[in-house]
């Protein structure tokens, strides 16, 4: 009987070690390098598949006269050419610039304000109360609405633009910081408290990083917020000391009846929004989703 008692504690300590280790082995990320098949596959073939797929719809509408108005609807050819055109004339890589340089700056301006506003936003009750429903309200305001009373309070020039930006993305930013604030369990901040990490060091070492993950889906839609605020801005108030951008290409291509302009205006908006989402947004999004072991890699 002692043999076999001493042998029952034995066996459930390695059964709990094997249950340990077998823990330890799930939560270990394996990082495999993905072949490139693989990528090329999952990633790379879907899009390039989806935009093949656009063009010979659109070739298709042309050829077979279905519109057979080059007006309304030109051909691919004819956006193309007119693109490289426009490249080999030096101005494409000006056109993109001007907008994207814009729309950078007034973006970083708008976390510099929208930050503090939403931290201010979540963890003071009567700001709250006094201000949370105005932003979402502004929230949910067209930015074009915008633009012609900065037109009117500031003029035809930079500052106008900045400021169309800043009222698109602001409160988008500062109600994703204020959502991910609302997420965090009060476990984390009494922890925090406990261990002394209370007001600007509770705020820096416990409530942002705890916040992360809306504060990332704040920041990724204050940046179409900002992107579509400047579009809206460089349409409507087009002036030529303000240089040529996306958006004052749409309008000189709407102005000249020339649809194959417009189309390249709309395909270069296009085509700079996908790659910030592509190259800034989306890497940060899955750091934020790996890091909290939401997101594995297969």
């Amino acid at each position: 009987m002692a043999s076999t008692d001493t042998a029952t504690p034995a066996k459930d300590a390695g059964d709990l070690a094997g249950l340990e280790a077998g823990l330890d082995a799930l939560e270990t990320r394996q990082k495999v390098r993905t072949p490139f098949r693989q990528t090329f596959t999952e990633k790379i073939l879907p899009p390039t598949v989806a935009v093949l797929l656009v063009l010979a719809v659109w070739q298709a509408l042309v050829s077979f006269k279905i519109v057979d108005d080059p007006t309304k609807l030109p051909a691919p050819s004819d956006v193309w050419n007119v693109v490289r055109d426009a490249w080999l004339q030096g101005d494409l890589l000006g056109y993109i610039w001007t907008s994207v340089s814009r729309g950078l700056s007034g973006f970083l301006l708008a976390l510099l304000i929208g930050t503090p506003l939403g931290l201010l936003v979540a963890r003071v009750k009567v700001v709250r109360a006094a201000i949370g429903p105005i932003l979402s309200g502004l929230q949910s305001l067209p930015s074009v609405a915008w633009v012609p009373p900065a037109v009117i309070w500031l003029g035809l020039n930079n500052s106008m633009m900045y400021a169309v930006i800043l009222l698109g993305a602001v409160p988008s930013i500062a109600n994703g910081l204020v959502s991910g604030v609302d997420q965090i369990s009060p476990l984390f901040l009494r922890a925090g408290r406990t261990l002394g990490a209370t007001g600007l060091k509770g705020t820096w070492h416990i409530v942002l990083p705890a916040a992360l993950p809306g504060y990332v889906a704040g920041l990724k839609q204050g940046w179409a917020f900002s992107w579509r605020s400047l579009m809206a801005a460089e349409i409507i108030a087009s002036f030529p000391d303000l240089g040529v951008g996306l958006g004052q290409l749409l309008e000189n291509g709407r102005n000249a009846s020339d649809m194959a302009m417009v189309f390249e205006a709309i395909l270069l908006i296009l085509i700079v929004g996908i790659a910030i989402d592509l190259l800034v947004f989306s890497p940060l999004e899955r750091w934020v989703l790996r890091s909290r072991g939401l997101l594995v890699k297969s």
